[in-house]
């Protein structure tokens, strides 16, 4: 997706996007956090934060920052990040993840939910995430990848020629996240709702 496409998909979904687009991804953002919760882990980088609806769930001793490329997302997570008084999000940072703003080993782990298969040039979202994580870190992944067979396969790929409409990519393949290099799978496990979505635990290597 070009950028702009984004800015302007994500302008229009970012006063529901709770309630619809939010609410069906609900399960895999749980999971992604409740995995980062259960590891010894102090820095959080969480890519793509949208409109915060994950920052509730994470421990509070841990230090989290969050990004996102729309404005509109961010406003909506500021919101919550004050009304609910969640100290341990220290910033939240307008930001183009093809180009991190941060030194390279700067999180012990990242989380990127629901986003991979939105952003332009994911190759280079990927290899973002991989400099600005420290070796033995973990990036943990949830996205919807594409389906090699069946109805639904056939369905994405009918609807790849609208991912600028969509907001998302529905023919993208996982491979685009397990060849990027530096990494090793430490799980991978289907989601609901009807296994579409897929949960990825990441470990950087140490060279």
């Amino acid at each position: 997706m070009e950028p702009e496409a984004v800015k302007t998909s994500y302008a229009r979904w970012a006063p529901v996007y709770d309630n619809t687009f939010g609410a069906i991804t609900n399960i895999g953002r749980r999971k992604t956090v409740e995995y980062i919760n259960s590891q010894d882990v102090t820095t959080v980088l969480e890519v793509g934060v949208g409109t915060g609806l994950a920052l509730p769930n994470y421990r509070e001793d841990l230090s989290v920052t969050g990004i996102d490329f729309s404005e509109d997302m961010l406003a909506k997570a500021q919101a919550k990040v004050k009304q609910q008084g969640l100290d341990h999000v220290r910033q939240l940072r307008q930001m183009d993840a093809r180009t991190l703003d941060f030194p390279d080993a700067s999180f012990d782990a990242i989380a990127a939910m629901h986003i991979i298969s939105v952003v332009p040039e994911p190759e280079r979202v990927m290899a973002e995430m991989v400099r600005v994580c420290k070796p033995g870190g973990l990036i943990v992944i949830t996205n919807h990848f594409a389906r090699e067979t069946g109805a639904l396969a056939w369905i994405e790929r009918m609807s790849a020629p609208f991912a600028n409409l969509l907001g998302w990519h529905s023919d993208f393949k996982i491979g685009t996240v397990l060849k990027q290099p530096g990494l090793a799978v430490i799980e991978q496990r289907s989601l609901p709702p009807m296994k579409m979505m897929t949960f990825l635990a990441l470990r950087k290597l140490d060279h």
